[in-house]
């Protein structure tokens, strides 16, 4: 199959607007490109989300919906849905479990 052309990412529903609004970004959406490479559909990960000012990364789980190629490159165009899932993932923030002593 070779690479790509699309791509399609879910992400969990109860990921916030911001969050949302980090990964669907170009300059993420380029992050992805670069970084995937060989994918098939069910294939899950977990990736890191900024969260601005207030900390400094959620782990969110991805999973792959949907593709028509075997691997992810430059040209694949990227979507993104969301899925029933809980957030697993956690914020590292400015707190007694990101600082321990």
């Amino acid at each position: 199959m070779g690479t790509a052309s699309q791509v399609v990412i879910s992400y969990p529903e109860e990921l916030s607007d911001w969050g949302r609004d980090q990964l669907t970004a170009d300059r993420y959406v380029g992050y992805l490109r670069k970084t995937l490479g060989d994918v098939a559909v069910g294939d899950e990960f977990e990736e890191f989300v900024d969260v601005g000012c207030c900390g400094d990364s959620l782990d969110v789980s991805l999973r792959i919906e949907e593709t028509d190629g075997e691997r992810v490159g430059p040209e694949t165009e990227v979507e993104f849905t969301t899925r029933d899932a809980p957030i697993e993932g956690g914020w590292l923030v400015q707190s007694e479990a990101a600082c321990p002593r």
